[in-house]
């Protein structure tokens, strides 16, 4: 790390306490500059604030210096706009830092970010964080709903001078923000550049991110477009937990890429729906003209073919399916999609839908980016 990858101290509510574990963050952005300079150019150098529904207004004296994230959307933003990555996640493994293979000098290691899960999200886990981060990017909506937390832990997690900033944009289905308001990708993106001061990081990805559409406008048909179905495998099970394509960022890449949606004329509902799952038999009643199969961890091409292509194909029920017939079986993203992750996992996915053969972005102009060589 250079001198430029250290970053100005912010109070928050509270004076500064001594950074455990500095040397220790998770992974180190490649490059001759990281460019984390804190406000060149962005015009704040005093105290500011930051809007964020549902946290509403959010004051920062200055910069965050160090940082926890809820999910691996928020992680890949920070990390796009030139941060070292989050110090802790909610699940780590649901961070697929293998797409940042295809980003020359971009590089996060997922061994070195703590992961907050293990039985549960415990006040007193968030309490010893806060000694040792600056920020909380995260829903604490998330943690009412998922984890049983009340407004006093919340609040008493905050009193200790590290906010809470996000907003749940992965996914509208679940009970505890179905009333929410939701932002984009690139709105939540443009969020957290204020809160790092990078926002002139943030124009030169809009604009990278504005071409990339425009080059998948003449890619995508107008019409007969592929129909898929987004499967959760349970190999071990012979089922498949079905989820319908919607507006959350979790689809972003399949809306882009003009994907309709296999299950949404069906009788099969969302698992969020119903928490349950379909068999092979459901699956083949709809029989979709592709698969699209998340996966919990990220997977090379020879693991995922070898964990759950090759079952579907030698299952009695499964190898009588279109899309396994033709090989139109492919991984498509997890949950959690950030502005780098998505430019990537869209590219691959348009090549194995279209037979897209050209890059649809330059690889070269989100590192130059993400180092600040702009």
């Amino acid at each position: 790390m250079t001198d430029e990858s250290t970053w100005t101290r912010r109070n928050v509510l509270r004076t500064s306490g001594a950074i455990a574990g500095t040397a220790a963050l998770a992974g180190c952005i490649t490059g001759e500059e990281n460019g984390n300079d804190n406000g060149d150019g962005n015009g704040v150098d005093g105290p500011y604030t930051v809007s964020m529904p549902p946290v509403g207004e959010v004051e920062f004296e200055s910069v965050p210096q160090t940082w926890a994230a809820g999910t691996g959307d928020w992680a890949d933003m920070g990390i796009a706009l030139g941060q070292e990555p989050p110090a802790a996640l909610y699940l780590t493994r649901r961070l697929h830092t293998g797409y940042y293979d295809d980003i020359p000098d971009v590089s996060v290691d997922p061994d070195e970010i703590d992961s907050l899960w293990d039985d549960e999200l415990t006040r007193e886990e968030f309490l010893n964080l806060a000694e040792d981060v600056d920020l909380f990017v995260m829903d604490p909506n998330f943690l009412k709903g998922r984890a049983d937390w009340s407004d006093d832990d919340i609040e008493q997690v905050e009193s200790t001078g590290t906010p809470f900033f996000g907003n749940s944009i992965t996914s509208r289905d679940y009970e505890w923000h179905q009333d929410y308001d939701y932002l984009t990708m690139y709105e939540a993106f443009e969020k957290l550049a204020e809160v790092f001061q990078e926002q002139e990081r943030y124009a030169e990805f809009e604009t990278l991110h504005d071409d990339f559409q425009s080059e998948l406008e003449n890619v995508v048909p107008s019409d007969d477009r592929p129909e898929a179905a987004v499967l959760y495998p349970q190999i071990e099970d012979d089922s498949f937990l079905p989820y319908v394509i919607d507006e959350s960022t979790s689809y972003k890449h399949l809306r882009d890429l003009g994907v309709e949606d296999a299950l949404a004329n069906s009788d099969v509902e969302d698992f969020h729906a119903t928490r349950g799952g379909v068999d092979y038999e459901t699956l083949l009643e709809v029989d979709p003209e592709y698969i699209l199969l998340r996966t919990e961890q990220y997977l090379t091409e020879e693991e995922f073919q070898q964990n759950f292509v090759e079952p579907m194909r030698s299952h009695n029920v499964g190898q009588e399916l279109t899309a396994i017939q033709n090989d139109d079986v492919y991984r498509s993203l997890p949950f959690y999609q950030g502005p780098i992750i998505n430019l990537v996992a869209t590219q691959r996915l348009a090549e194995q839908l279209y037979g897209v053969e050209d890059d649809l972005f330059d690889p070269q102009a989100v590192s130059d980016i993400v180092n600040g060589d702009f």
